[in-house]
């Protein structure tokens, strides 16, 4: 028996109609299904609510419903368990999701045949040090970013990689960004397009106030230290535009490759350049 995790992104399935159909297929392919014990409720399957820890920890994979933010956020969750994630699209443009809600069936049914591969697309680990102290870390699949507030004058942030000092960027913020993330926000601060599992970490400064600050693409065994060098900034370190803690002056940012994969499930035939041309291609 198979034991299949289901995150539905309920803003997307508001009546939580696919994740239904999702589940009474699963049972009728004698799988148990392991759903957040809230969804489990308001759907009527009470005994298939499991706490977080063996929902990402236990199961065979997870069925991820919803869009790319609902991927990134499961691909933190699943990451230091090695579960892979079955990604289907709720939303719209769904860079990260493998295939769209009229195909889950027929997908799930290669699954069970093991007609798939896993595709490993590598993360970026953040630490924030105050006063020689770590306070806080962070996973990312897509990116950390630092960048300032709504009302605050641009930032000021030191750069260095391994040690080596790169530039003092005097910019909005600056995106450290993987791969996967290079179609992300990334892209539209003017950074490059990166093959998705190639590892390398890219930096890109956001709306620099230089002609020659540019995107810089460096080794994923590098180590990325960013330092806030200038008192007064109202700046934000985010995790994949989902997780923040603001930063204060003279706090240190080591950023650099996770030891964590997130883990695709591929069923499709679809290569990278098939996919950028659909989703980036005005129609």
């Amino acid at each position: 028996m198979k034991k299949v995790g289901v995150i539905p992104n309920i803003n997307k399935d508001k009546d939580l109609e696919v994740t239904k159909s999702v589940v009474k297929w699963l049972l009728e392919h004698s799988s148990e299904p392991y759903l957040n014990e809230i969804v489990a409720s308001k759907m009527g399957y009470d005994e298939y609510g499991r706490k977080s820890t063996d929902i990402y920890g236990k199961c065979d994979f997870i069925i991820a419903l919803g869009g790319d933010g609902t991927i990134l956020n499961v691909a933190r969750l699943c990451a230091p368990f090695d579960t892979p994630i079955f990604a289907v699209n709720l939303g719209h443009l769904g860079f990260l999701t493998e295939v769209d809600v009229n195909e889950v069936f027929v997908s799930l049914d290669k699954i069970y045949k093991g007609e798939y591969t896993v595709e490993k697309r590598m993360m970026l680990e953040a630490n924030v040090v105050k006063n020689d102290m770590e306070i806080i870390n962070f996973r990312a699949l897509n990116d950390i970013v630092i960048t300032r507030g709504a009302f605050s004058r641009m930032a000021r942030i030191n750069a260095y990689v391994n040690n080596n000092y790169v530039d003092t960027y005097l910019a909005d913020g600056v995106i450290i960004a993987t791969p996967t993330g290079s179609t992300a926000y990334s892209l539209s601060a003017g950074g490059p397009i990166v093959y998705p599992t190639v590892e390398v970490i890219i930096i890109t400064p956001i709306c620099p106030h230089t002609l020659y600050s540019r995107s810089i693409i460096v080794s994923p065994d590098d180590v990325i230290r960013l330092e806030i060098s200038e008192e007064n900034q109202d700046l934000m370190i985010t995790t994949d535009g989902q997780q923040g803690y603001k930063l204060d002056y003279r706090d240190i940012i080591y950023i650099k490759k996770s030891n964590e994969y997130t883990n695709l499930i591929k069923v499709k035939n679809t290569n990278f350049f098939d996919l950028l041309r659909d989703k980036l291609t005005e129609r």
